[in-house]
């Protein structure tokens, strides 16, 4: 019997640290997705972007809206709360710092630390957090130049950027943000070797398909459209972006 009891206690206990875990993520997502503005979010939306289905994204905008973490209604999507945003602050704080630390401490590469992060950032105390922020000496923005809020929530001022799909041909950039979402490409980035304040140049554009041709490391590639529209450049380099 009490086996039996220690087990089911267990999953008890397991379970209610799955929906712990789903709740922070659904709040750092809708977050993300509703930029400095926090404009609503829509349901389908954000089912896609978790990659789950509507109606499990549906229920859970309503436990969201019933602990006070959300805005919510039927068809108009959600918003978060002070109380939300704080959490999702949180959230993204320790997996930023996260990324970080495996980068400049343990030698990750940046294709492999956001599933790591993903798990870590839910198992980490607050106490342990601050450490880790005081040993990499408070930065502002993680190695995919994602900004890094502090301890307080609030956010570094970032530059304002424009994906390589739009840059000006004829001109150099260099790399400050990468959307990492997809860790095949970012496998393909690192293979090529291109990291945050990589010297882009712009040579020529397609106009049939919006394909560029670049020049970096002194050598030339291609990029398809798709591609282009995940590295986000700046005119001049900005150190606080390296992460490194």
């Amino acid at each position: 019997m009490k086996v039996c009891l220690t087990i089911k206690l267990s999953s008890l206990k397991f379970r209610n640290m799955l929906v712990s875990f789903s709740k922070e993520d659904y709040l750092k997502e809708i977050y993300k997705m509703s930029g400095s503005n926090n404009l609503r979010v829509s349901t389908a939306h954000l089912a896609e972007k978790l990659e789950v289905t509507n109606a499990a994204t549906s229920e859970m905008a309503k436990k969201l809206h019933s602990q006070g973490f959300v805005h919510y209604e039927k068809y108009k999507g959600l918003k978060l709360t002070a109380k939300g945003e704080k959490l999702a602050l949180n959230m993204l704080r320790r997996h930023r710092l996260w990324e970080t630390f495996l980068i400049k401490t343990l030698d990750f590469s940046w294709s492999q630390v956001h599933r790591e992060a993903e798990i870590l950032e839910h198992q980490t105390s607050d106490l342990l957090i601050d450490k880790i922020d005081s040993h990499l000496g408070y930065p502002e923005f993680d190695p995919h130049g994602d900004p890094i809020p502090n301890k307080n929530g609030k956010m570094p001022v970032c530059p304002e950027l424009i994906s390589l799909a739009e840059a000006k041909v004829g001109s150099s950039y260099y790399v400050a943000r990468v959307d990492h979402q997809n860790e095949e490409v970012m496998e393909y980035f690192t293979s090529l070797g291109i990291e945050l304040n990589t010297k882009i140049e712009l040579m020529n554009r397609l106009e049939f398909d919006n394909s560029i041709f670049i020049l970096f490391n002194n050598k030339k590639h291609s990029f398809s459209a798709t591609l282009a529209n995940k590295l986000f450049v700046i005119k001049k380099t900005n150190e606080d972006l390296s992460g490194q």
